[in-house]
This record gives C-alpha cells, sequence and structure tokens, in this order.
C-alpha cells in the first residue's frame, strides 16, 4: 500500500534577506486507499504544500521530510518524483504550444512506466479516459492546454491523471473555474481514481467538489499550518461558519 508521510515540513521562498517562511511545521501521512481533503483561506500555505511535494524550484524545503513508501521524495528530481508515483494536477495548468495532447500522454507514459505503449493499445485507452470525462476525441490532436477554456484545462488534467496511474495524486483547487457540469465529470475522474489502491489530497476553497468527491479526513491549514482535522463534518462546519477562528489559532501559534 502506498504511503506518502510528511514529517515537520518547513518551505520558504525567496533568497536571504527576502526569504519568507511559508510553512511552518506541517505533519501529514495520505495512505492509499484515503483521501484527504486540505481547506483554508488564501495564502495559508496549501498550494505552497502542493509544489513543495512535486519538487517546484521556488519552493525551498528548509527542514523536514518528505516519504513515498519510505523513499526520500526530497532527494529524487521532478521527473524522478512522477516515476515514483506523485502526480500534481496544478490549479493553473501552462500552455504548451505544438506539443499535442496525445504526443504529450504518450510521452507522459513511457517516461512512467519505463516503456512505450503500444500505439494501438495507447489510443484505445485514451479514447476510453477521454469519454468518461466527456472530453471531444478532437482534443487529442490539439496542443496541450492552448486555447482551452479553464474547464477544459481541468478536465484533461485529470485525464493525465487516469493515464498516468500514480500512487498519490496531489490536486491543487482542481475545481476552481468549473461549472457545474465540468464540476461533476471531473469529480467522476477523481472518483475513478480514488476508487484503487491509491491515495488522494484534495487542495480546495470550498465544500462544492466535496458534495461529489467525499474526503475521509478533513483538515483546515492556516498560517502555514495544519490547525484542525476532522472528518467530513468539519468541512460542513467551514461552509457554515468561515475559517476566522481557525486563522487566528493560526497566528497565534
Amino acid at each position: 500500500m502506498a504511503t506518502l508521510e510528511i514529517r515537520d515540513l518547513h518551505v520558504s521562498v525567496g533568497d536571504g534577506a527576502d526569504a519568507k517562511e511559508i510553512l511552518r511545521g506541517v505533519d501529514l501521512t495520505v495512505q492509499a486507499g484515503e483521501t484527504h481533503a486540505i481547506m483554508g483561506p488564501n495564502g495559508s500555505g496549501k498550494s505552497t504544500l502542493a509544489y513543495a511535494i512535486a519538487g517546484h524550484p521556488k519552493y525551498d524545503v528548509t527542514a523536514g521530510s518528505v516519504t513515498l513508501d519510505g523513499e526520500d521524495v526530497l532527494a529524487m528530481s521532478v521527473d524522478e518524483r512522477a516515476r515514483a508515483g506523485l502526480f500534481l494536477a496544478m490549479q493553473y495548468p501552462v500552455e504548451v504550444p505544438g506539443v499535442s495532447v496525445s504526443n504529450f500522454l504518450r510521452s507522459a507514459v513511457t517516461a512512467v512506466r519505463g516503456e512505450a505503449p503500444k500505439l494501438r493499445e495507447f489510443s484505445k485507452e485514451m479514447k476510453q479516459a477521454m469519454d468518461g470525462l466527456a472530453i471531444d476525441p478532437a482534443f487529442a490532436q490539439r496542443s496541450l492546454n492552448e486555447g482551452f477554456s479553464g474547464g477544459e484545462k481541468k478536465r484533461h488534467e485529470i485525464l493525465q491523471l487516469e493515464m498516468l496511474k500514480p500512487k498519490v495524486a496531489v490536486l491543487d483547487e482542481t475545481d476552481s473555474g468549473l461549472d457545474v457540469d465540468a464540476l461533476k465529470v471531473v469529480s467522476e475522474g477523481i472518483n475513478r481514481f480514488a476508487s484503487g489502491d491509491t491515495g488522494v489530497l484534495l487542495i480546495t476553497h470550498y465544500t462544492r467538489i466535496l458534495r461529489y468527491v467525499k474526503p475521509d479526513f478533513v483538515h483546515v491549514f492556516a498560517a502555514g499550518r495544519l490547525v484542525a482535522e476532522g472528518g467530513p463534518e468539519l468541512a460542513d462546519e467551514l461552509e457554515e461558519e468561515g475559517y476566522e477562528k481557525y486563522t487566528k489559532a493560526g497566528a497565534s501559534l
């Protein structure tokens, strides 16, 4: 069973005197079969956690550890993290002109699996995944994310998730910018992935995606720390009461 363990993680942004500590000691464990929702106000460090796990060079891990099945994630390059079984769905997927969705996915699948899939089998697998996400097959030949709407970009992030089949998926505000129909389709894709022997770390501001993706655990981020944890009922409390009391708690630590 896959296990992502984060222990006493401290992360800063900036250099020298301009460095600012964003994460101030985060402890979190995500095991296979679990869906964890991380909620919190803007600027609380949720996306910083996602990008630090993925290895974004902007984020400097100053203390703590991240392991996947006991292996030191922080010692791995970005591509090694992906091959080890980590996946990041970005809040703002980038456009890649000149690289088709099909070529990108086949290259990514080859890198992760260690060998190129047979073209016919890959095409069948991709079509099935696209059908499940209500993606027009014509998008396979379009440049990755170029000219895509916000909802289309997010569907393609989940398409990558389903094709790459990682051990643990970190989904950074995948629900942002989605209308109700797109939200349901994306949520169904997440649920298909989460039904396997995998783990999900779902970062969100709002409870609306949690109506479709039921978390096992809800964690509240404030001022770079996890300040509260609970079950799905905690998300309902946040919907009613907001983050104010948790923001104050985080600031006092």
